[in-house]
């Protein structure tokens, strides 16, 4: 198998390491690893492409480059110029610091690695670690992420859900914010939502008086409805969510057209 890894925290983030692992064991002794991740943090950047602006590419060792731009550049970057437009079986992004569960998913460059990946008709898959107050402290805070992201990985492609007929599925996996010890279990959730989850500013003055905006986000402690990703997180279970680029609200499409009937 050949895989391509990336990540939104910065090609010497420690998560990419953990991955790296984990890939080569699924590669196997016969397959390849690639690794094209961002030269520094793009966590935020979403499903962006530098559309309008070239990026440096450089390479750090064999098989590793580094991209100045964000995870979906580093996509299309190792697809088609670094793999040469070879298309590896499988794309991996991650292991972020940081919970990409609930309104976090649509704003996570982790994630917006594997919809690019899906784009283009590859399995994509997203993993990150949810980091809270009984593994904040850990020597490793990555421990529940690295001790069952290979079994998790191997799970996902045992369902062989993939297609690559309209908008093919990623999905979106995260390890609870609590030791491997802890662990309870993994869980097919939905998508969540907290009540005080949205992103804020606050201001802040700079040593020459200026003012400047920071973005915040908000509780990350708080659970959401029962059977999605937040609450399944807080509950000690890996959460692993298909999901699809589709964003049609397929639920009020016939209201809309019965509205809309009118005008036939």
């Amino acid at each position: 198998m050949r895989i391509l890894i990336t990540n939104d925290d910065g090609i010497s983030a420690v998560g990419l390491k953990i991955l790296k692992d984990v890939a080569t064991q699924i590669a196997g002794t016969d397959g390849e690893v690639w690794t094209v991740a961002p030269s520094t943090e793009q966590s935020g950047a979403s499903h962006c492409v530098s559309f309008v602006r070239p990026f440096l590419i450089t390479k750090v060792s064999d098989r590793e480059f580094s991209v100045e731009g964000t995870p979906a550049d580093c996509v299309l970057a190792g697809i088609y110029d670094v793999m040469d437009s070879k298309k590896p079986d499988l794309i991996l992004s991650g292991i972020n610091r940081g919970n990409n569960s609930g309104e976090n998913a649509l704003y996570s460059g982790t994630i917006g690695a594997v919809i690019e990946a899906s784009l283009h008709g590859i399995m994509g898959i997203a993993l990150s670690q949810y980091f809270g107050s009984e593994n904040n402290s850990l020597e490793n805070p990555f421990e529940a992420a690295q001790s069952f992201a290979l079994k998790t990985v191997k799970t996902v492609l045992s369902c062989n859900n993939h297609s690559t007929k309209d908008y093919p599925l990623y999905y979106n996996i995260n390890f609870p914010p609590c030791p491997a010890s802890a662990v309870v279990g993994m869980r097919a959730s939905a998508q969540g939502m907290r009540a005080k989850g949205t992103f804020h500013t606050f201001a802040a003055n700079s040593p020459s008086y200026r003012r400047f905006l920071w973005i915040s986000s908000g509780h990350q402690d708080i659970a959401g409805q029962l059977g999605t990703d937040i609450t399944d997180n807080l509950k000690r279970y890996i959460s692993i969510t298909p999901m699809r680029a589709d964003m049609t609200a397929y639920d009020s499409m016939d209201k809309l057209r019965k509205q809309l009937s009118w005008l036939s």
